[in-house]
């Protein structure tokens, strides 16, 4: 009856994580345009299967591309198919995969807390900032996640139970995981599992009793699913995707940097400050005290706080050596994170020990001031201060509304009817900040992205055998998704474009507006037919060019 009361737990806990994740990433999922860089660049590759017929080989401008795997571009795809190309469509497997990872967390949380332990696990998993903001974007992010988040919780299993199908079903889901985003999906949960096991074995649970055949089941499946697509990419385009893929855009992305995409050591302090948000207040506490008690292996939860620990530790350590940094990186501790400030809640009202977490909800509005420097230091890091200060009302809105959340959660740790219920008030403002960047913030933003209207208005001028360019501004992917036709772009010097011009009957080029006054006509009419944000769209018609002096 305990283990039918128990999988009941697990189950309604997981559907309340479902179904507060779809609260946070279905609504207003397919509003706006996509956001340059990652959601066009991916969403063009997406559209291209379709243009191309081509599911095996993934292309980008209508040429071989080779960065990622092709598991996200294949259900995105499909959706397209299904249901148009669109922001919607190209957005809802990371939708659904955010859905699954609430619905995992929640299991997770009960079967190893009971259930409250796993409804909190899902609300805070559910509602912390960067895994809404993952779960409404056009990348492969969200669904490495699930497959890493299900693959460490299947081998801590396998680990500290000898269970054999959570071990083998561990490796499926790391072969999932590798086609979604490459071999880091295996990497990371055995770096997470390894150490876990060295450390457990001080207090005499041992090495897992996994017999060569679950061996040979787990790493088979694992073969069958992740390695035919690598097979038959290489048997089609030899050496240049290896060279690609594993060289440049998996091993290179970890010891080098790729496309400047860099940052200092602690570059993912101020990122978990504000991915984490606001349950970040509690992280500290949940950490100190699952250290204290995984050491002192007292209770049945010590194996387990454990593994969060390490399943934290090591993800942080991990993307902080890495060359090339992106805050969606470390996303995937976000479970670990989660399931570590759920238990710390579960155990502080089951012994009604309520201080520490009454000065961590009095402290949110102290996080919300961090988070507030986190976004200053990463927009600087990642030049988007113009951009933050025009958005800067709108995080004072949220702020807002976490703070009530926020305040709410510190008078009802002081009811004793109140205090169960003092996480969800705080989970509740967080879905409500969330809801109000979706319809209050993120319409405002579409005056941050100018390609979108600049491309409606080539679409609606542009004639047969016209070409299209950007200079010297961002936006090159975005332009080639919204026109698509290929969008070439050119030097920010200008070198390429007279040849580009010159060879074109009619020639469309987007460049900054403060480069109007010096840019040259090359004998040609040259008129400005748009402007957005700072950016002008020129159109080059008229006499040929004159001869180069």
């Amino acid at each position: 009856m305990a283990a039918l009361a128990d999988r009941a737990a697990a189950r309604m806990a997981a559907a309340l994580g479902a179904a507060v994740a779809a609260a946070v990433t279905l609504p207003a999922l397919g509003s706006g345009t996509l956001w340059d860089n990652s959601e066009t660049a991916y969403g063009e590759v997406a559209r291209e299967i379709l243009v191309t017929h081509d599911w095996l080989v993934m292309h980008q401008h209508l040429q071989p591309w080779f960065v990622q795997p092709p598991l996200y571009f294949w259900l995105a795809a499909l959706a397209a198919k299904l249901l148009g190309v669109s922001a919607f469509a190209l957005r809802l497997p990371s939708a659904l995969a955010t859905i699954a990872m609430g619905a995992v967390a929640g299991w997770a949380g009960a079967r190893r807390g009971g259930l409250r332990a796993g409804i909190f696990a899902a609300l805070i998993l559910s509602t912390a900032l960067e895994q809404a903001i993952l779960g409404r974007l056009a990348i492969m992010d969200a669904l490495l996640d699930l497959t890493l988040m299900a693959t460490t919780l299947l081998w801590y299993r396998a680990a500290q139970d000898d269970d054999v199908g959570a071990f083998v079903g561990g490796w499926l889901c790391a072969a999932l995981g590798t086609l979604a985003k490459g071999p880091v999906a295996l990497v990371m949960p055995a770096l997470v599992v390894l150490p876990f096991i060295l450390w457990n074995t001080r207090y005499g649970k041992g090495w897992p009793r996994l017999s060569p055949r679950a061996w040979a089941a787990g790493v088979g499946l694992f073969c069958a699913v992740a390695l035919p697509w690598f097979a038959a990419v290489y048997g089609r385009e030899g050496p240049a995707f290896v060279g690609a893929f594993l060289g440049q855009y998996t091993f290179g992305r970890y010891l080098g940097v790729v496309e400047n995409q860099t940052g200092p050591i602690w570059y993912y302090v101020p990122v978990v400050i504000l991915g984490f948000f606001p349950w970040v207040a509690f992280l500290p506490w949940a950490i100190w005290t699952a250290a204290r008690d995984g050491i002192r292996a007292t209770g049945e939860d010590a194996p387990f706080l454990r593994y969060l620990l390490v399943w934290t530790v090591v993800t942080f350590v991990f993307y902080s050596l890495a060359r090339t940094k992106l805050p969606n990186y470390i996303a995937s501790a976000l479970p670990a994170m989660a399931l570590l400030v759920a238990a710390w809640w579960d155990r502080a009202l089951q012994a009604g020990r309520l201080r520490a977490a009454r000065i961590s909800a009095a402290a949110v509005p102290v996080t919300i001031l961090l988070m507030a420097v986190a976004i200053a230091l990463f927009a600087r890091t990642m030049h988007f201060t113009q951009q933050t200060t025009w958005l800067m009302p709108y995080l004072i809105l949220l702020g807002s509304i976490v703070f009530a959340g926020s305040l709410l959660t510190f008078v009802l740790l002081w009811i004793p009817a109140g205090r169960a219920l003092a996480p969800l008030a705080l989970a509740c403002a967080s879905v409500g900040a969330v809801l109000a960047t979706m319809y209050v913030a993120l319409p405002k933003a579409e005056g941050l992205k100018p390609i979108p209207e600049l491309a409606a208005k080539i679409d609606a001028l542009r004639e047969p055998g016209d070409r299209i360019a950007i200079q010297g501004v961002s936006g090159g992917n975005a332009l080639a998704f919204y026109t698509l036709p290929e969008a070439k772009a050119l030097d920010g010097d200008g070198s390429q474009t007279r040849e580009f011009v010159c060879d074109a009957r009619r020639a469309f080029v987007i460049v900054s507006g403060r480069r109007l006054a010096e840019q040259p006509s090359f004998g040609r009419n040259l008129q400005v037919v748009g402007r957005a944000d700072g950016d002008a769209l020129l159109l080059y018609d008229g006499p040929a060019c004159r001869a180069a002096s």
